[in-house]
């Protein structure tokens, strides 16, 4: 009997590492959309997506909430799978009991230029609408979802996180919960936006090569083809708001306050504040050590116009920088963003 105890205890032993290891895995597609039809820069219709599926899902017949991701500037649809862990991460908070299993989705939102800032353009096509509606109807039609607005959850990443609080505010009803990392965007700074990028260059070039390495041209750039459209002026289809460059620039002030008026949060939540009443859950934060003290301030800024407004928010201003990874081991995926949706979403 003894043996048989002791054969028990080793086989156990032997298996418990297994149990403790349980991992989700993740799934490669694409999803066809003809929002980008007439897109004036030639965004590809078919763009690829990353889903991650927590460990028990291919058996049974659970139902599970979703997280879309929103990746930053330049970032791919996977960057945060294969730099940052994010697998890993979601197998630890699940494991750990942090929140429960759910599915996270990242799709790819880049154009030509670098990002699509989440917005609707005739110049780059319609995001907005592809992601509130055609990626969401996939990943709806593909995998067992809680097809419903209290069981879909918006995570962003600086650009992204812009981008998961512009979509809650523009299309509403889709979306139930809100988590912004580091979200650029939502005011004015100490820095007029007009300093960054230089014009000259901008206005003297052929094509995104002549940019060459002069990453804020590009950056904003890709901003003006969001929100300063013009489809009958090529190459790059844009009214520039200024001209000129260091001491001799001349800004445009109509573009201008028509860019800020289009692109700043603090602008839009003026109108939308409605829609973000609507959400479980709205929360944002930043590092305090940003090196660029626009992002701080803004933020700031920010979080005081929602308590003006009545709109309830989360805020949180950490002991960190631009930059820093948030999928690490105790990082504020895990520390933050998960607990947040365990709170926030509707489960099965």
């Amino acid at each position: 009997m003894r043996g048989v105890l002791w054969s028990c205890l080793v086989l156990f032993l032997a298996l418990a590492p297994l149990a403790a290891r349980a991992e989700g895995r993740l799934v490669d597609f694409e999803v066809a959309s003809k929002r980008f039809d007439g897109a004036k820069v030639g965004v590809s219709p078919v763009r690829k997506v990353t889903a991650y599926l927590p460990d028990g899902y291919g058996a049974g017949t659970r139902r599970y909430p979703v997280v879309y991701f929103l990746p930053n500037l330049f970032d791919g649809h996977r960057a945060i799978f294969e730099r940052d862990g994010a697998k890993a991460a979601l197998d630890r908070a699940i494991a750990a009991g942090t929140v429960p299993p759910l599915i996270l989705v990242s799709a790819d939102f880049s154009t030509p230029a670098g990002s699509s800032f989440y917005a609707t353009s005739p110049v780059t096509g319609d995001w907005t609408g592809f992601l509130a509606k055609d990626l969401v109807d996939a990943v709806d039609g593909r995998f067992r979802t809680l097809p419903r607005a209290e069981a879909r959850g918006l995570l962003g990443d600086r650009m992204g996180g812009y981008g998961a609080i512009r979509t809650a505010m523009v299309a509403p009803g889709v979306f139930g919960s809100v988590y912004a990392l580091h979200p650029v965007g939502t005011g004015v700074g100490l820095q007029t936006m007009n300093s960054r990028p230089n014009f000259e260059r901008l206005a003297r070039a052929r094509s995104l090569d002549d940019l060459g390495d002069d990453g804020f041209s590009r950056v904003f750039l890709g901003m003006y083809q969001a929100f300063l459209p013009n489809p009958d002026k090529p190459p790059f289809y844009v009214d520039l708001p200024a001209s000129g460059h260091g001491e001799t620039l001349a800004t445009d002030p109509v573009l201008t306050a028509k860019l800020q008026n289009a692109f700043l949060l603090d602008r839009l939540l003026l109108v939308h504040a409605a829609e973000l009443k609507r959400l479980r859950g709205l929360m944002f934060d930043w590092g305090r050590f940003d090196g660029n003290a626009d992002h701080v301030v803004s933020n700031r800024a920010f979080a005081g116009l929602l308590e003006e407004l009545g709109v309830p928010n989360e805020a949180e201003e950490y002991r960190g920088w631009w930059g820093e990874r948030h999928w690490t081991q105790g990082g504020r995926v895990e520390t933050r963003a998960l607990p947040f949706f365990a709170r926030t979403l509707a489960f099965d």
